[in-house]
């Protein structure tokens, strides 16, 4: 009898280690680490960060509405996680219920035989009864031999009840198997499992339908201005500092002009870290003073205004030398008409999304803001537009797709008060407030790359960040 309890011993083990694996390992599986499953109507806890989220919404004058959506981030992806831990639980589950099922097939098999056997002993055992009744006509030695194995059989009446109770078990088990596969087949198709490459196409997808709507975006409107963040305190209460916005993604250089003026010495640095940690790149000893805070790079040129003159210059980086000089007809200089803080800020250069301008005021336009946009290889007047607005009222001024705005003042209280569109030749007044926190700004100038208003606020380098309003583009627009 010893083979059949070996095989006994076996199973016993086996159903053990299952009954084990599924009271540790079941729950924290079900659990899916973050996510609680349940049988009511919400079968998930889901964190809003791994949805599509509608960020604010607006309508135009026509009734269009306009949205902004922020996206999950792409490198978690975070719901499909869920997705493919779902898809392995329920695998591994599959797998557990086809190993239970083979396990009961054996159980039932064995089972079979136990119970003949269990039958057989119990017949042994009364006919061992009516010989003990009547031993004396047994020979004693036969009677000892067949009663030491009925002792070796005893010992498996007990084990024959606990596998009745396991094979109960096992028929539970494979219960609660089947209603919990059918839990997770239902979260499965709630959340919407897909793929990962089915989520990633999606995304591509999207991105692409972003950037075709971007396209057709007509250039943009302020509406708010927000900040400042405070990138460096150096320098004296008068200067600039500047990133080119015409630059790659990877040229992040920035440069700084201290003082308005007695000053020929522009400092470069790599990167707005190794501005802010003073690790400075290269100095450029320019050829001539230059008057004012109101420079610009662009495309990898400086463009300054000349001391004492109205006399533009093109300046490069790379070579080291003037590519272009002219005079700006007719342009107040030195503190004729400067903006309200002086510092001989008479000609204010920009760029915008359209590209180089001019800010000045002249006698014929009876010291009101003139907007000349520039050649920005010839420095030659393209077009000008005259405004109504007085230059020595402006406390500061900068470019935004063509259309230029101007602060009411550089102290504190400061707010964006006059906007000109060079696209309608007409103007409006505006009511745009903005931080002035440190009290004196002597630069402002906007850059179409970060989107933001770089500013020179007494002794700090500070940035704005800018709020624009776009409208789609329709065929009808040129």
């Amino acid at each position: 009898m010893s083979p059949p309890l070996l095989k006994l011993g076996a199973v016993l083990s086996t159903m053990a280690m299952i009954s084990n694996w599924m009271s540790q390992t079941l729950p924290s599986l079900v659990g899916l680490n973050t996510t609680r499953i349940t049988t009511s109507d919400t079968l998930t806890q889901i964190s809003p960060k791994e949805g599509w989220q509608v960020y604010s919404s607006a309508q135009d004058p026509d009734g269009r509405c306009i949205c902004t959506v922020v996206a999950p981030e792409q490198n978690l992806c975070s719901r499909d996680a869920k997705s493919r831990q779902l898809r392995q639980l329920l695998e591994k589950v599959q797998n557990m219920s086809q190993s239970i099922e083979v396990l009961n097939l054996r159980t039932q098999r064995d089972f079979q035989y136990v119970v003949k056997m269990e039958t057989q002993m119990k017949g042994l055992k009364a006919k061992f009864r009516q010989i003990e009744d009547d031993r004396k006509t047994l020979m004693t030695k036969h009677f000892q031999e067949l009663k030491e194995k009925m002792d070796e059989l005893l010992p498996l009446i007990p084990v024959l009840e606990q596998y009745k109770t396991d094979a109960k078990l096992i028929t539970q088990f494979k219960e609660e198997i089947r209603n919990l596969s059918t839990v997770l087949t239902g979260i499965q198709e709630e959340i919407g499992a897909y793929d990962y490459e089915e989520l990633h196409q999606r995304v591509i997808n999207l991105e692409t339908r972003l950037r075709d709507c971007m396209k057709k975006l007509t250039c943009g409107k302020l509406m708010k201005i927000t900040g400042p963040i405070t990138v460096k305190i150096s320098g004296t209460r008068f200067g600039a500092w500047m990133t080119d916005p015409l630059a790659s993604e990877k040229n992040n250089r920035v440069w700084y002009m201290d003082s308005y003026t007695n000053n020929k010495i522009v400092r470069e640095y790599k990167s707005i870290a190794d501005f802010v940690s003073g690790a400075e790149s290269r100095t450029y000893n320019l050829p001539f003073k230059w008057a004012g805070t109101n420079h610009v790079v662009y495309n990898g040129s400086l463009y300054f205004n000349k001391y004492q003159s109205n006399i533009i210059i093109k300046y490069s980086f790379d070579t080291g030398r003037v590519l272009a000089q002219r005079s700006l007809e007719y342009a107040g200089f030195h503190n004729v008409y400067p903006y309200t803080w002086g510092g001989f800020s008479d000609i204010d250069l920009m760029a915008d999304e359209i590209g180089l301008w001019a800010v000045y005021a002249t006698n014929q336009n009876a010291g009101n803001i003139v907007i000349s946009q520039l050649n920005q290889d010839t420095l030659e007047v393209l077009k000008s537009w005259s405004t109504g607005y007085p230059k020595r009222s402006a406390g500061e001024s900068f470019m935004i797709c063509g259309t230029l705005y101007v602060t009411n003042s550089h102290l504190t209280g400061a707010k964006v008060y006059y906007s000109y569109s060079t696209k309608t030749s007409t103007y409006e007044y505006t009511d745009i407030p903005f931080h002035n926190q440190y009290f004196h700004i002597s630069m402002l100038d906007y850059n179409a790359r970060d989107r933001a208003l770089y500013a020179w606020n007494n002794g700090h380098q500070v940035l704005f960040n800018v709020t624009l309003f776009h409208v789609i583009k329709t065929e009808d627009d040129t």
